[in-house]
């Protein structure tokens, strides 16, 4: 026992040279060499004194190497994460997008039409309320509000909402 496994740690360099070779990879190499070394000890009453066991090793690497292949041709080949090249800039969630848009769509709007639609939407403010701030009357601020939103419907490409009444 003590000379298999002394035999089998002097063919470790061997393996892992002859690993990296087949795969590329140091990572990938040395994960093949201990499923290969501890496939040959738990299996060392498998082997047969014919040959060195060098050479049945060797065959064991390969045996793992080839089921490897098979297997991430079949299921797709992982990739390293340091493979894979980082985001210029980091990805932004669909209504982080949605509001930048936006806000690049108010900031075209004419000032009147702005104010108008920060203090009702942004403010919460009631028609009245918003009126009496800007200095005009309740029309013309109801005015510049439906202006607005119709702008922001066409720079957004947000379709108009449906009337809630259905006329007959």
């Amino acid at each position: 026992m003590s000379d298999f496994l002394d035999e089998v740690e002097a063919c470790v360099p061997a393996l892992r040279r002859y690993a990296r070779a087949l795969t590329r990879n140091a990572d990938l190499a040395d994960d093949l060499v201990q499923d290969c070394l501890e496939r040959a000890i738990s299996r060392r009453r498998l082997f047969r004194p014919t040959g060195p066991v060098r050479a049945w090793l060797f065959t064991i690497l390969l045996n793992l190497h080839r089921n490897g292949l098979r297997a991430r041709h079949r299921h797709g080949e992982m990739l390293s994460l340091d493979a894979i090249a980082e985001p210029a800039t980091a990805a932004s969630q669909p209504g982080h997008i949605a509001l930048a848009e936006l806000a690049r769509a108010i900031e075209t709007l004419p000032l009147e039409q702005k104010e108008a639609l920060l203090l009702i939407a942004l403010e919460g403010l009631s028609y009245g309320e918003a009126a009496a701030i800007i200095g005009v009357p309740l029309g013309t601020l109801m005015s510049r509000l439906g202006r607005a939103r119709a702008a922001l419907r066409l720079l957004t490409g947000t379709p108009a909402e449906p009337h809630l009444r259905t006329v007959k």
